[in-house]
């Protein structure tokens, strides 16, 4: 229950939480890089709640909030851990998603571990659906050319998504000038044909398989998410913060055992 306006109960609970606020141990406690009001956030709780009086229980006070903000920031050197050890996973060479994926043997394209460990449910399902999309306008544009009728080539265009449709006229119509020589050694590759054949090739062995790998590639994304954050827990790292949040979690035991035991003493000794 709150105390109304000017009663002394009020005033002196803000000067106490002043106090403590500028205490000795506040003055080294927070950072120069972390938040100063968010820890006098967790101080100015830690006061409401066991309403210290005195300088001992004040002491005590900033040891159960130091050590509540050193446990804050283990938190966040194990983050920092994990995110270096993404790192290693998500590299070219990592072979993550073949060790994933060894049961069920499929290989994916570089990104995946990037698209797995990124991606969000709803993403994922957006994902699949523009799949689902793809894969039916091609099915729909291979009918129309496999039926051979009049115009077959120009419906069969309409028919497909705008992403296939884009990706169609990169292939029929190649950047010469801004293509890398390397990339076809041999010179055997040819732009596919402007036409109901060309349109049929393409769709048929490329864009379908394509879809399919991509399906593959969805539906495991579990499967290599799982295997990458595994593979980022490095031991090594965390064992060091595991063994200090234990000297930390047995010090707060302490300071609380101490501050109860205080005010245990004082309320038995207090006649009021």
């Amino acid at each position: 229950m709150s105390s109304p306006p000017g009663d002394p109960g009020s005033s002196y609970k803000k000067t106490r939480l002043n106090a403590v606020r500028h205490g000795l141990l506040s003055v080294y406690t927070v950072l120069p890089w972390e938040d100063e009001a968010e820890y006098g956030s967790l101080l100015g709780a830690l006061v409401e709640e066991y309403a210290p009086r005195g300088s001992t229980e004040d002491h005590l006070i900033e040891e159960i909030a130091g050590v509540i903000w050193r446990k804050r920031r283990l938190r966040l050197a194990e983050a920092a851990a994990h995110r270096r050890g993404l790192e290693k996973t998500t590299e070219p060479f990592s072979n993550t998603v073949g060790t994933a994926l060894v049961q069920v043997k499929v290989t994916a394209p570089p990104g995946t571990i990037i698209d797995a460990v990124t991606a969000t449910p709803s993403g994922t399902a957006n994902d699949l659906v523009e799949l689902e999309e793809c894969e039916a306008t091609a099915r729909g544009a291979l009918d129309i050319l496999k039926a051979g009728k009049a115009g077959a080539y120009e419906q069969a265009l309409a028919e497909l998504d705008e992403r296939t449709q884009r990706s169609w006229q990169e292939e029929v119509a190649p950047d010469l000038e801004g293509s890398d020589e390397d990339e076809d050694p041999d010179g055997d590759m040819e732009p596919y044909t402007a036409d109901a054949t060309g349109l049929e090739d393409y769709l048929e062995n490329w864009v379908l398989p394509r879809c399919a790998r991509r399906r593959g590639d969805i539906q495991n994304r579990p499967l290599i998410r799982a295997q990458a954050l595994g593979e980022a827990l490095d031991p090594a790292k965390l064992e060091p913060l595991s063994r200090y949040e234990v000297h930390l979690d047995r010090k707060l035991e302490r300071m609380l055992t101490i501050l109860l035991r205080l005010q245990g003493l004082r309320r038995s000794a207090d006649p009021g």
